[in-house]
């Protein structure tokens, strides 16, 4: 339990990547500080546990992280001296198809390009600029908005960048593998593949199996929320948990605090010290499709009809663009399909700590409407099983996540959405407001998901908050 009676400079709520950090950030400019964390294990979005059997290591929210290897932040800290180790798949994505064969990208983009007959000359030119100036790229686009440092990095990626993803797939791709593929990219984003922005996130996704990979972290994504916080320690940061805050009173008195929450959550905390128009723009913000979420232990391997599928730690479950496109279409309009696009990871291919010799783990999820209650299971094992014949003979257990679920997880999932509200383009730059980090409260900012850049685990948003904290409250 916190002290009570000690003051700190700063006080981080939530230990989310974004929150842990806002502290690191904090502490590397020599401030005190403390960390509140609702849950008994740190790591919000970036946990793992045993939820099937004994011995199965699975990731409770993310579980594959191109956006944390590529995090500008991430990158100058020392995570690896913590215990941080990444893994990289032989393959970063796999999409299989129904005749039994499947388009893998390797890192290597001509070899990948290769497989898409008369579209490899348009797959090597739409992302070969952009996979050589990622590190460029990355630097403006997991930021506010500003003038941007490299300007030329940018300028391929803004010709296209604000085109739909359905839009975008058809005047590029002449094949139905290509344009399924860049589909599966786009869904990322939890938008209608008709709507602005959405090819944004194809863009960027299909980008960094190129550039940076698609990255496990070995023995699961709480060894990077854990690297984190020992980081903080040794900063002389400290972390208390099971210290669900309720309201900014009862906080040790400290300079700036730091709220990596939604703005569901802030009002909840905020109580009546908010002003009516902040109040009103965070009670119309709006949150982005759920997820419903299913875990396996299983007695061996996906079974994928398309082999090749198993090189891969990631596979993208959901045939043609047309169908990906219905199923990501459906929850805005507050429908269920049944063939859901699905996102898998496999990570115990490649992390042998994930799971008893020669068992494995699987993770997998789909996008419903926010908070809906239908049960998906069905739905996603009949969808692997098309890909992957005799895959429910492999089951040993499962471990099944409603969005509600997800959200009792981890408060900031409202409604089941993983990406701290809906990234629609008139809530995209300036979210959840034009304060952006700031707040009507002095002394008090937003860190979470819900801020720029957006969703991710990056670690930006609490990167960025926590400069705006050291300019406005320290210097």
């Amino acid at each position: 339990m916190a002290n009570s009676q000690r003051s700190y400079d700063a006080i981080v709520i939530g230990s989310g990547p974004n929150g842990l950090a806002a502290a690191v950030r904090l502490a590397q400019a020599g401030k005190s500080v403390a960390v509140y964390e609702a849950e008994a294990t740190i790591g919000g979005g970036a946990r793992s546990g045993e939820l099937t059997l004994p011995g199965f290591v699975h990731d409770i929210c993310s579980a594959v992280h191109p956006m944390a290897i590529s995090s500008p932040f991430f990158r100058t800290l020392p995570l690896d001296r913590f215990g941080l180790r990444w893994i990289q798949p032989e393959a970063p994505l796999a999409h299989p198809f129904d005749d039994g064969t499947a388009a893998v990208l390797v890192r290597s983009l001509d070899e990948s390009a290769g497989q898409f007959g008369e579209d490899v000359d348009a797959v090597r030119s739409l992302i070969n600029p952009l996979a050589n100036s990622w590190e460029q790229l990355a630097d403006a686009i997991l930021a506010p908005p500003r003038i941007p440092r490299h300007p030329f990095a940018l300028a391929h990626f803004g010709l296209n960048a604000l085109r739909s993803a359905t839009k975008l797939a058809r005047s590029k791709f002449k094949t139905v593998r290509a344009r399924a593929v860049f589909a599966g990219m786009a869904a990322h984003s939890m938008l209608p593949l008709e709507q602005t922005l959405s090819g944004a996130f194809g863009l960027l996704m299909w980008t960094t199996c190129h550039s940076v990979g698609w990255p496990l972290a070995a023995g699961g994504s709480q060894s990077l929320s854990n690297a984190l916080a020992d980081l903080l320690r040794s900063l002389g940061g400290e972390i208390f948990t099971e210290h669900r805050v309720e309201s900014f009173a009862e906080l040790p008195p400290a300079r700036a605090v730091l709220c990596d929450v939604t703005p569901r959550q802030f009002l909840q905390i905020a109580g009546e010290k908010i002003n009516e128009r902040e109040r009103r723009i965070f009670e119309n913000y709006r949150y982005g499709p759920g997820v419903f979420k299913v875990d396996w232990a299983l007695d061996g391997p996906v079974p994928w009809n398309a082999a090749e599928c198993a090189h891969a730690g990631t596979v993208h479950i959901g045939g043609t663009l047309e169908e990906i496109a219905e199923s990501e279409r459906s929850p805005s309009q507050g429908r269920i399909v049944e063939r859901p696009f699905v996102l898998l990871a496999q990570p115990s291919l490649f992390d042998s700590t994930r799971a008893p010799a020669g068992k494995h783990t699987a993770w997998a999820y789909c996008h419903v409407p926010n908070g809906c209650g239908v049960d998906m299971l069905e739905r996603i094992e009949n969808q692997v099983e098309r890909f992957a014949s005799g895959f429910r003979k492999r089951i040993l257990a499962r471990s099944v996540m409603t969005p509600s679920d997800m959200e009792a997880h981890n408060a900031n999932l409202a409604g089941g959405d993983i990406g701290g509200g809906s990234v629609e383009m008139s809530q995209f730059f300036l979210r959840p407001s034009a304060k952006l980090y700031s707040t009507s409260l002095p002394g008090i900012f937003l860190c979470s998901s819900s801020t720029p850049p957006g969703p991710g685990v990056h670690g930006m948003c609490g990167y960025f908050a926590a400069q705006r904290a050291l300019r406005r409250c320290f210097s």
